[in-house]
């Protein structure tokens, strides 16, 4: 596990400071095991967890053998396995009573109906409160497919997330320059993408701020989604900038149904070997990069701005 130096209050708010997060915890055995791995013996210092997912159990049970690993809420709104009954949530699911994995229409309904609100409302509660049940204290927020990014959703999960403590939310921006190693089609396709989620990124930085809840600068592993291999983590590190950049992945030990259905292409096993790399390690400390969570982003925010 990669920490910060003994003895030291964090880094200055102009250092290049790092959130190393694992994604999907509880989704399947093989997740929660290389998580465990990634923070016991490499990189890895957060995860966020799926509350209802089917080992979510065995997921807090880890958490719970791991004090020094940062656990924080993934919300599970689309795509996934709901945590109230399916009879209580009728406009979020569908007829086999799983959430709806078309986003755009989840997306308007959550949007225009009020009935779809009422029950989304309920649904965002009752992950905060398997959370809060699982006596794990709460890192972060952040949404599956990034669906805290719609404003329906933002506002119900600032509301709830008061409370049960909520400080800390992902910010979901990727810098395109970031990842120019991509062709020409893909960083125009980049490039669009990143124009089009503008508006809803500065709704989320603003409604954030105001809300006092602290967030992150950038993130890293978003165009590179289940190819976060060492390779590629190595270059990204190379163009880390000043600020709290959370660089996520999407590791397992091994293929499962679980996974291999929502996430076909994703090279689990190679993002496993990046957060276990000893290249990867080196290269964090030559740069003099410096490994927080998002627990700690209130102390940072506290320190002065170096002139």
């Amino acid at each position: 596990m990669l920490s910060a130096s003994p003895g030291s209050r964090g880094p200055s708010r102009r250092a290049k400071r790092l959130i190393v997060t694992g994604d999907d915890f509880g989704l399947a055995l093989p997740v929660n095991e290389a998580i465990e791995a990634g923070h016991r013996d490499g990189i890895l210092r957060a995860a966020s967890l799926m509350v209802a997912a089917p080992a979510a159990e065995d997921a807090i049970a880890r958490a719970r053998r791991l004090p020094e690993l940062h656990v924080g809420l993934h919300l599970v709104l689309v795509d996934g396995t709901p945590r109230l009954p399916p009879e209580q949530i009728p406009d979020l699911v569908t007829q086999d009573g799983v959430l709806l994995d078309d986003l755009f229409a989840a997306g308007v309904r959550f949007f225009f109906r009020p009935a779809a609100r009422a029950q989304l409302r309920a649904e965002i509660r009752a992950q905060f409160e398997a959370f809060a049940k699982s006596g794990l204290a709460l890192d972060h927020v952040n949404a599956h497919n990034h669906m805290h990014l719609h404003p329906t959703v933002l506002s119900i999960m600032l509301e709830v997330g008061r409370d049960y403590g909520l400080q800390a939310v992902r910010l979901p921006y990727e810098p395109v320059a970031w990842s120019s190693d991509a062709g020409v089609g893909t960083q125009l396709a980049r490039w669009l993408s990143n124009l089009g989620l503008a508006p809803w990124l500065a709704l989320l930085r603003g409604r954030l701020r105001r809300a006092g809840v602290h967030f992150n600068d950038q993130v890293l592993g978003l165009h590179q989604s289940g190819a976060m291999d060492e390779a590629a983590v190595l270059a990204l590190l190379g163009r880390l900038r000043e600020g709290v950049t959370e660089m996520y992945f999407h590791a397992a030990t091994r293929r499962c149904p679980e996974i291999d259905g929502p996430m076909p292409d994703y090279r689990h096993e190679d993002e496993l070997a990046a957060l276990l790399s000893p290249r990867v390690r080196a290269e964090i400390e030559r740069l003099g990069i410096a490994p927080i969570a998002f627990s700690e982003l209130a102390v940072c925010a506290a320190e002065p701005r170096t002139p």
